[in-house]
Order: structure tokens, then sequence, then C-alpha cells
């Protein structure tokens, strides 16, 4: 009874969701959005008639108008920056706008359009310093926030009495500051349209990507090919024309150029941006966070002067709440890992059925035990690590991976001769040829890629489109691991989990959730889209007879299940096998039609039992070091032979795990299983007794000839 309670509270109450939300939203947004609602709780007892239309509507203008500077001082800081010159740069585009409209006399529209290309040049002189010329933003921002505040003091001494005394006579320009629609100002229509577009951008677009990874770490942005200087450069020239829009509303309603506009300002907007909160060190923030800080510290702001504060105060409230706010980001940040890690793992219910009995050895079962393997030819001993994957061309040379980011070569006949064939810089896990000699290779961490004939490496795909369901971005692949390519060119490859990185597998199976997906690359049209989600760690992809469906094990599962792409039967899954004794991992054909699966270690009753007490497994997680945890057994290889229908036909040993303590990969070639393990210093190769001595396995494919 107990067990089953325990499974429909797994199932139906998926805390994988909650600890993501916990961990990832609850420090970041939950609290500034509870925050926001005690400030408008005490607001409204504080300043009289604050509910009514009127002062809500003055609320919004106010809070449109400082939002675009926020909005920009957001994706500066996003992408590892900061601007101190915000202040300034919206008293230099209020002025432009005034001296357009009021004294040159233009047209709305270009009056507008020239301020927003004011606002675009003055944040492209601190884009091209910091981003192109590398300086200092803190330093070089709190200069131009000098340079600027200088210019403005001296052009509105000189013409401020003229704007004063000149103004436009535009319906469209007092509407742009003071009218309203739907009872709704202008500004805040505006903000909305902006805030939404600055999502999508944050969040699907690639240029949002860009920025957050570079926010993350520069480097490693700009050593995965990202223009970091050019992504910096346009975030500040971004934040010039975001703070010119609120210039130019700014300008409309008051018309005035005083010399306090501007004053003070990037410490309000700094403090709205870190208290909503965006990071301080950048790769973190969006434009939700920066709305929700707007709100409360213009509402603060409004309280203390509606309570008749002093200047003074307020900003002295404003630098108190900004060192808070700061001090609590860099805690933050510097214990975020340790935090997430106690609530971000979350083990589920997996209750896998008994495990079919290992005959003793000499029986006649097909599970009989036996040391089939413990004598196979070694290959490479010691010369290459962890040969996850290997394979064979047409000229009967043999393919691996490696630990350091190459694909080894060995030549035939004698395979004492190796070669780098490829330096890739990921860790290469599944491949295959295709039809032209192509060499395919998923690389965890980094997607798919392809080795020409002649040594060249091309990224083939390293995202996917991202599930609308998914708290977290899993467009990017973080762990292609094995693949097959169908008769049209299309690749299918499974991607082991869309939450871990490749370093991390023992995580992911700890949770035994559906954290895997299968993936299909188009080479037709270059697309690539998900085709099957929510398995357990799916590994080996094989095409089936058929042609028309795929073999894939799901690792954690301990199955091996179909899927099929076309024909009568599209995206329909059957379960082949639905039990093994050990956790499966690649699959590939056999010369008689059938198939060979490797598992990557054997189940036992201990590992079985802690999969059906996700709470024994989540106190583990949290109290014991990873390389304490209970683990599946990894030291025994085996491989099975199987056929369509589920049956087991024959399984190799090797007790003990003497050559081969951890195979993940087999490939039959010309009457030799070669054997390949990714903890493995070597490749085994194995004389199938009675198999056919010319059969390969792309002359099968694609023909023998084939162009």
């Amino acid at each position: 009874m107990n067990d089953t309670l325990t499974r429909l509270r797994y199932r139906y109450w998926p805390d994988h969701w909650l600890g993501e939300i916990l961990a990832k939203r609850w420090t970041e947004t939950a609290i500034p959005v509870l925050l926001l609602v005690i400030v408008v709780l005490i607001s409204g007892r504080v300043i009289g008639n604050f509910y009514s239309p009127t002062a809500l509507a003055d609320t919004l203008r106010q809070a449109g108008e400082i939002g675009f500077i926020v909005l920009g001082l957001a994706l500066v800081m996003i992408v590892g920056g900061i601007d101190l010159s915000v202040g300034s740069m919206f008293a230099l585009t209020n002025f432009c706008a005034l001296m357009l409209m009021h004294v040159l006399k233009w047209p709305m529209a270009l009056a507008v359009a020239g301020t927003l290309l004011c606002g675009a040049l003055l944040g492209a002189i601190n884009g091209v310093l910091v981003g192109y010329l590398r300086l200092r933003a803190f330093l070089t921002t709190l200069i131009t926030l000098i340079i600027f505040r200088s210019a403005y003091e001296i052009l509105s001494l000189q013409y401020s009495t003229e704007i004063a005394g000149n103004l436009p006579d535009s319906a469209a320009w007092d509407f742009l500051g003071s009218g309203t629609f739907l009872g709704v100002p202008t500004a805040a229509w505006v903000y909305a349209v902006v805030a939404i577009a600055g999502h999508v951008m944050l969040t699907r677009l690639r240029l949002g990507w860009h920025i957050m990874a570079i926010g993350g770490s520069r480097r490693s942005a700009y050593n995965g090919g990202i223009a970091v200087r050019r992504t910096v450069a346009l975030c500040y020239v971004v934040c010039g024309v975001l703070t010119a829009i609120a210039g130019c509303f700014f300008a409309s309603r008051l018309a005035t150029a005083g010399a306090d506009i501007g004053l003070g300002m990037e410490v309000l907007v700094l403090t709205a941006a870190v208290l909503g909160g965006i990071s301080l060190g950048g790769g973190r923030g969006s434009v939700t966070k920066a709305m929700v800080g707007t709100l409360i510290v213009l509402l603060i702001t409004n309280g203390l002067t509606s309570l008749s504060a002093p200047g003074g105060v307020n900003r002295m409230v404003l630098a108190a709440i900004l060192v808070v706010a700061a001090v609590i980001d860099v805690r933050w940040l510097k214990n975020r890992q340790r935090i997430i890690s106690k609530v971000y793992v979350s083990p589920t219910y997996l209750g896998l059925a008994a495990s079919p009995s290992c005959d003793p050895a000499g029986s006649a079962s097909v599970w009989a035990l036996n040391n089939k393997l413990r004598d196979v030819t070694l290959i490479g001993l010691g010369r290459i690590e962890a040969p996850e994957d290997v394979i064979l061309d047409r000229h009967d040379n043999l393919y691996a991976g490696s630990r350091h980011g190459d694909v080894i070569r060995f030549f035939a006949p004698d395979y004492e001769r190796m070669e780098v064939f490829a330096h890739i810089g990921g860790q290469p896990l599944g491949m295959a040829f295709d039809r032209d000699d192509n060499l395919h290779v998923c690389i965890g961490g980094m997607g798919l890629y392809r080795i020409t004939p002649d040594q060249k490496v091309e990224r083939v795909t390293d995202e996917t489109n991202r599930s609308f369901r998914s708290i977290n971005d899993d467009s990017r692949l973080r762990l292609a691991d094995d693949l097959d390519i169908a008769d049209d060119g299309r690749i299918f490859f499974s991607e082991a989990t869309t939450r871990y990185e490749i370093h991390e597998w023992p995580v992911d199976g700890l949770e035994a959730r559906g954290n895997g997906r299968i993936v299909c690359y188009d080479p037709r049209d270059g697309s690539t889209r998900t085709v099957l989600r929510d398995l357990k760690f799916p590994n080996g992809i094989a095409i089936a007879s058929d042609r028309q469906s795929i073999l894939f094990a799901e690792t954690w599962g301990c199955c091996i299940k179909r899927w099929w792409f076309d024909g009568p039967k599209t995206g329909q899954v059957e379960t082949v096998i639905a039990n093994l004794p050990g956790y499966p991992d690649n699959i590939n054909l056999a010369s008689d039609g059938n198939y060979w699966l490797a598992l990557v270690g054997m189940r036992c009753p201990a590992y079985d039992l802690a999969m059906r007490m996700p709470g024994f497994r989540k106190r583990m997680a949290k109290r014991v070091p990873v390389d304490e945890w209970l683990f599946p057994n990894i030291n025994t290889g085996c491989v099975l032979k199987f056929n369509e229908a589920g049956e087991v036909l024959e399984s190799l040993w090797d007790l003990g795990g003497e050559n081969h303590p951890m195979i993940t990969s087999i490939r039959e070639h010309k009457g030799i299983l070669y054997l390949g393990g990714i903890y493995n210093n070597r490749i085994g190769a194995y004389k199938i007794p009675g198999a056919d001595p010319n059969w390969c396995g792309l002359d099968t494919y694609w023909g023998k000839g084939a162009a």
C-alpha cells in the first residue's frame, strides 16, 4: 500500500518542477514579487487615493518612463557591464527632444526619430569604449556621465529660455506625454510592447542567448564563436535608445530642461535593477525582474515624497536599499550552486520489475554466465582513453573517441598504427557513417558534428526546438549520445538528459526521471526538432529492419523500445524488451539481421530497492559525497544479441571485468565484434563463431560503392 502511494505521489506531484521553481526562481523572482506586494499594500495605506484611477494612471505613466531606462540598464548588466551614465543620457535626450520640437519645429515623427538616434549615438560611445576597446565599464561610464552631464548643462543654460517660450502646437506630441488609451497612459502601452519584445528576445532568440552566455562567461562565449565585442557594444546602443524613449515621453509630458533633470537617476535605476533580481555579475536577469524592480523603487520614492521626506532622505533610502540588494546578490552568486544542489536534485519513484535471473555457467540458458569476452584481442591498450563508441569504414579502418576530444583512427589490418583523425574538443560518443563516408559524431555538451573524408570538422547542429512547458531553456543539446541515419539522410540521435551535463550523469541516474529525448536533424531543410520526450536516459539508437522505425534503449528504464518515424505506425511507441538484467547502452545491427546490445552495468537488488525510495535518494544526495553514492554495478561487462520480437538470443560476459569492465558499445564487422567502453583504455576484438566474415555494416546500409 505504501509503495503504491509513493508511486502515485511522485507521478502526480512532480517535485522535479517544484525543485526547479524553488531553486531557480524563488530567490530570484518570487521574493521581489512578494516585496512588491508588501510595498503596494503599504503605499495604499500611506498615500491618499492611491487606488484611484487618476493616481494609478499617473503611477503607470512614471513607471513607463523610468522603466525604459531600467530595461536598458538591465540589458547592459545581463551582458556583464554597467552604465552609470544613464541619468546624463536621459537629460541629453530630453533636451534633444525639446530642442527639435520647440526650437527647430520638426514634425513629431522626425523629432522622435532624431532623439532615438541621439540616444543610440550616446550609447554607441559607451559601447565602443567598453565593447571594442575593452575599457572598464564602471570607470568608463563614470567618465561619460560627467561628460554628458557637462554637455547638458552647457546646452540647457544656452537654450532653456528659448525652449520654454516656444511650445509646439502638436496634438500628437501632447498625446505622447499625457494621453491615455482605454484609461492607460500612452507610455505604459509603449512600454508593454517593448517589454514583450525584450522578453521574446532574451528567452527565444539567438541574440538573447548570446547576451546571457557573454554575461555568464565572456571567455567561454568567445571560445564558442560568439561575437562578444559587437554584442556588448550593441547592448550599450540599445540602452541608449531605450533611455531616449524615456526622454521623449518625459519631454512631451513636462516640457522642461531644468538643471536637475536626470540627477541621481543612475542610483534609482540601478537600485531598481538589482532589487528586481538583475545580477551584478552578469548572465542572469529578465524583463519581468526589471519591471518588478521598477515598480518597487517608484512606489517607495513616491511614498517618501507623499510623506514630505527631503530629497536627501530619498537618496539615502535608495542607497541603503542598493547596498542591501547588492550584498544579497553577491552572497547568492557565491553560494548559488550549493543552495540549488539541495533543492534542484529531485528523485522520483521508479519501480522496476524483478531482474531476470542470470543462470550459472554451463547451463543451456541464453543468460548463462560465461567468460567469452575474457580473452579478446586488445587494440590500443594504454594508448586510447574512453572509447565510448567504435566504428569501421569501408577500408576496415577502426575509429573511436577519446576523452581528450579526439577521434582516433586505427589503420587496418593489424590496428597497430594510429593517428588523430580529427580534434573536436568534446567527448565523442555515438558515431555513424553516411552514404558519402562523412563520419557523424555525437559530442557530449556540444551537439552533433560531422567529419568529412578529408578530415574537416563541421558542426551539424547544437540546438533543437524549445519545449514551452519547460521552465529552463531546454533548446541547447547538453548530452547528445548515440545516433543512426535513415535512408533519406535524416539523423536520429538521443539526448540522454536535458537537465545535467555529461559529467553529471550519476545525478540524472539518481533522479530516474524522464529527462531525455530523441532528436531528429533533417539535412533537407537544416531543421532540428525533438520527436520524442520524457525518456529515462535514452541511449543507443539503431534504424530497424523496416527502415521506418528506430530501436532505442532507455538506460535507467532497463528496456528497449521502438518508435516509428514513417509508415502507417508513424509516431507510435512499443516496448521490445521490457525488463533487462542491466542498463542498456548502444545498439547496433548484427550480420544475421538481429541486433547487438551493450549493457553498461548490471542491476542489483539494493539499487533496485533504492529506486523505489525517492526520499532515501534525496537524503543521500544532500548528505553523502557523490563518490560515496549508491551506484549500479558497472564492473561487469555484458553483450546481448536480440531480435525485433524482443527475444534474447545470446549473451557474452566478462566476469570480473578484467578486459572490459564497462561495455558501452559494440560493432560487428567482417566476423569480429569490436567493443568500446567510456571508462576503458582499450578496444576489444571478439571473433564471433559462425559469423559472416565478409559482412560489413556500411555495405548493408548504403550498398557497396554507393555514391
